[in-house]
């Protein structure tokens, strides 16, 4: 019995190392950093839109600098007052470019409202949007505009390169 108790205990910790070992190599296979620079954003109607299309829909056209260099295109959503200082978007963009030394695209999702001036804004990665060398690329990306210029920090993780 004493046979069979130490046989299990053993199993055990063979198990929790085991375990362990595979948790520290997934941690090895992943780097989480920053990225920060700025964009310029030229944002146009969508032609296919009418003046008084309700969502408003709107073109995305940037150009990154800093820690990604490339351009991305998207299409936003729009709807409320932005004069007014209430409002909301909702957006996609599709990022080409270097970061990190590493060329591919991922796409961005946006969800951002004002109120009564105030902004609340939210940038993720799309799950499984990375591709070429960023493939696998999770984050969040936040944007600050100051004296009409757009800065950006994009906390990111990529998996290790062989």
């Amino acid at each position: 019995m004493k046979t069979i108790l130490f046989m299990i205990a053993c199993l055990a910790i063979s198990a929790l190392l085991a375990q362990e070992h595979s948790s520290n190599a997934e941690k090895e296979k992943t780097v989480t950093t920053h990225a920060r620079g700025t964009f310029d954003v030229k944002v146009t109607p969508d032609p296919s839109a009418t003046k008084d299309s309700v969502p408003g829909r709107m073109l995305l056209d940037k150009q990154f600098h800093g820690d990604i260099e490339g351009t991305s295109k998207g299409q936003m959503l729009t709807a409320g007052d932005f004069a007014k200082g209430s409002a909301g978007y909702v957006a996609i963009e599709q990022v080409t470019g270097t970061l990190a030394g590493r060329t591919g695209s991922f796409a961005l999702q946006h969800s951002g409202t004002v109120t009564n001036g105030a902004q609340e804004l939210h940038i993720k990665v799309v799950p499984g949007s990375g591709t070429g060398q960023l493939e696998g690329i999770t984050g969040t990306m936040m944007i600050e505009i100051k004296d009409k210029k757009h800065f950006y920090d994009f906390e990111y993780t990529l998996p290790a390169q062989h």
